[in-house]
Order: structure tokens, then sequence, then C-alpha cells
């Protein structure tokens, strides 16, 4: 018995070997039949698997926030229904490349939102990434600098998902603008993004005026597809 448990784990099978280490404790290892033993061994090495990858695909995510669906605090009068969100949760979205915007005022749990989509496309399985848009730009002039610019942009149009939060918190200049274009078009109709603004999006022209032709292009290919949630009501942060 605890030979088999050693090599489980010489053969890097930690789900099999924990599995098996339990059967020896609760003594069911040896009065199960070999196809009831061998289903729950890959079904313990299955298990595992996927909650190192959930764990590993959530801490690459950086969330702002660790929050999960079952947290948000459903109203449909403030914007949020419970039913849309479960129907948003298939990831059909994600699949199709269709872009998500949230918006409202500050406090409405525009982040909050995003992050709790972002946390279940990670235990589904998609590959995530948070930033929010300082932050993002700041990672670009980094990568310029050390001429790893290709680099960055290759790998966020690799995410099956990016969430861009606090867009419009300040106005971009030219060359941020051509950057933001370029991870847009990247993903355009192949990868979904999620940007969370605390802009109405009829003024997110504003923020981007400094290039009018790639503010255009960023928009057409932003706001005319994208599923919206426009967050309402009094600042959730009041209550805390």
């Amino acid at each position: 018995m605890e030979r088999i448990l050693s090599e489980l784990r010489q053969m890097r099978l930690p789900g099999m070997a924990q599995t098996w280490q339990s059967l020896m404790e609760t003594r069911q290892a040896t009065s199960l039949n070999i196809v009831d033993g061998l289903r729950l061994l890959l079904q313990g090495e299955h298990d595992m698997r996927r909650a190192n990858r959930n764990a590993r695909l959530l801490k690459n995510a950086r969330f702002r926030y660790q929050v999960s669906v079952d947290e948000l605090a459903y109203d449909s009068a403030r914007g949020l229904d419970k039913a849309y969100i479960t129907q948003m949760c298939a990831g059909e979205y994600i699949r199709r490349g269709i872009p998500v915007i949230i918006t409202g005022a500050t406090g409405t749990g525009k982040s909050w939102l995003a992050s709790a989509l972002g946390h279940h496309a990670c235990i589904s399985g998609f590959k995530t990434r948070y930033w929010s848009i300082l932050k993002l730009m700041e990672d670009l002039a980094m990568a310029r600098v050390e001429r790893q610019t290709k680099r960055l942009f290759e790998k966020i149009a690799s995410y099956d998902l990016i969430i861009i939060d606090d867009f419009g918190i300040k106005k971009l200049n030219n060359e941020q603008i051509l950057d933001l274009m370029e991870i847009i078009e990247d993903r355009h109709g192949r990868k979904a993004t999620i940007i969370a603004s605390q802009i109405p999006v009829s003024d997110w022209y504003d923020c981007l005026e400094t290039n009018t032709t790639a503010a255009d292009a960023i928009l057409d290919r932003m706001v005319h597809s994208a599923i919206r949630f426009e967050l309402k009501g009094d600042s959730l942060r009041k209550n805390h």
C-alpha cells in the first residue's frame, strides 16, 4: 500500500496519491473493485489538476478584488440582474470575442463586477488579466524603454479575456491612444475585453480626442457590439 503511494508521488500524480492515501486511511483501498478504485483515482487527479490550474489563473490575473459572482449584490434596479450574469457565466462572450462595457458612478460596483466576471472566467479555464488603465499604460511605457513593446502586445493579445478598469480617469496622449488602439485591434472579434469606466460612453471620445482617427477606430470596435452594464444608485461604499 505504502509503495503504491510512493510510486504515485514519484510519477507526479499528486491527485491520485492523495486519493489513495485517503482510501488507505478509511480502510477502503482493499474493498473496492479495480474499476471503482481506478475511477476514484482518476477523478482525484483530475480534480487536483483543475484546482491547481484555477489557482494559477487567478494568481496571474492580478484582480483588484478577489470576488466571485455569488458575492455580487444583485439588484435589477441598480442594473445588475442575476439571470443575465448567470447567462454571462456560460462564457459565450469570451469564446466569441464580444466586448463588455461597465459604466456607472464612483462606488456603484464596476470594478467589483469586472473582477467577479474575471474570476469566473478563470475558474472556467480562460486565461485572464486585469489592469487599471494607468497600470496598463505604465507597463507599456516600461516595455518601450526596455524595447519589449512587441512582446508585451503579443502577451496581451494571448489572453482570452482582459479587463481594463478606470478608463477615462485621465486623458490619454497620442502614443497611449495608439497603444490602446493596437490592443483593441488585436483582440477585435477574437478575444474578449471588459472596459470599466465612471465616464458615460457618450463622453469617451473626449478622453481620446488627442487622436481622433484612432479614437474612431477604438470606439467603433468596442462600443457597437458590446454587452453593456450601466450601474446605478448610490455608492455601495457608504454601507461599509
